[in-house]
């Protein structure tokens, strides 16, 4: 178990320099459009699109960082009237579906994606990149629910981070 907790820290440190890393790009790539745009009156072309994928990237990838903290939204009304047993045993159906939702639809469904484009050859419009790279940030994001799913199962939050408290 030591080994997997240490596997999360690494993960986790990786995903936070990884977003911090995007964000700045995305924030340089907008301040970079706004100066174009409105001081030297010649929007650059590039930058609408580079700013589309990194939002993508960043809200996959904080989505997946989000749940790891316990951060996402969450309808806790029913889990707040239900036993400390029960609200487990919810929250372990829960990271069950989370678990389940990570393989078929973000992992199976992600990699179909990824190589059907990559088998296209389909690439984005003004920076002639291949889509393949763009959407693999789905699959990536996938095993991170996945991992952080199968963390949670076993480990269940403290009652300071758990809704359940009857």
């Amino acid at each position: 178990m030591r080994t997997f907790e240490n596997i999360l820290r690494c993960t986790d440190k990786i995903i936070r320099f990884a977003l911090a890393f995007l964000m700045s790009l995305l924030i340089l790539d907008v301040f970079w459009q706004v100066i174009a745009r409105f001081l030297m009156s010649r929007p650059s072309s590039f930058t609408e699109e580079v700013a589309r994928f990194l939002l993508i990237w960043i809200s996959l990838f904080g989505g997946a960082y989000a749940y790891r903290l316990n951060s996402h939204l969450g309808f806790d009304l029913i889990v707040k009237n239900l036993s400390r047993k029960n609200a487990n045993a919810l929250f372990k159906l829960c990271c069950v579906l989370v678990f389940t939702f990570a393989v078929l639809v973000m992992m199976v469904g992600g990699i179909n994606l990824v190589n059907m484009t990559w088998m296209l050859e389909q690439r984005s419009p003004v920076l002639n990149i291949p889509m393949a790279y763009i959407y693999s940030a789905i699959p990536i994001s996938g095993l991170l629910f996945l991992f952080y799913s199968v963390w949670f199962f076993f480990n269940v939050p403290s009652s300071s981070n758990f809704p359940g408290s009857k």
